[in-house]
């Protein structure tokens, strides 16, 4: 199969379920997937987040040897919002490698304080953040400081995932 072709021809839930199965658990095939994300065109790599990240959400250990990429990718300048998007999905479906977590809760936190992200954008990295703070403790009293500063001004998707998150961190430090 030509993923960029694929890619290409439309952007649809078809398309992304089609890549999806394409791919599997073959991890030369994610490979592929992951080098046509990265390399671009933004409009291959728009299309290619949608089916990368429900390949992750899978396949979670297929992320593990190409995460330093991804995550310098998601911190590139004017990248966009659906490869924001998509990516930190794709967070929330892993264990986050330990030398990378501290780069991954300041490139979510980043995401999740900026009210001119989009609403999904900042959700997802609510969810990385408090799988993080899960295992790092000292997180915890930063993430619920930052969340319970925004929920005046959310949305009601903010403000649902925020509710589920500042419970789960109470019964963390409970």
């Amino acid at each position: 199969m030509n993923l960029v072709q694929v890619l290409l021809r439309e952007h649809s839930k078809a398309m992304s379920d089609k890549v999806v199965s394409y791919v599997g658990s073959d991890s030369r095939r994610f490979a592929e997937l992951v080098r046509i994300y990265l390399a671009g065109p933004y409009r291959v790599t728009q299309r290619a987040a949608w089916p990368l990240s429900h390949c992750v959400e899978l396949h979670p250990s297929l992320l593990r040897p190409h995460f330093k990429n991804i995550l310098r990718a998601v911190q590139a300048p004017g990248i966009h919002d659906a490869v924001k998007r998509n990516t930190v999905r794709m967070f929330q479906f892993i264990d986050i490698p330990r030398a990378y977590q501290g780069d991954v809760a300041a490139v979510c936190f980043k995401f999740l304080m900026n009210p001119k992200e989009p609403i999904a954008v900042r959700v997802f990295s609510m969810t990385v953040l408090a799988n993080l703070a899960k295992l790092l403790p000292d997180l915890q009293g930063e993430l619920r400081i930052v969340i319970e500063d925004q929920l005046p001004y959310s949305s009601p998707g903010f403000m649902s995932r925020a509710k589920k998150v500042l419970k789960n961190l109470n019964t963390w430090a409970g």
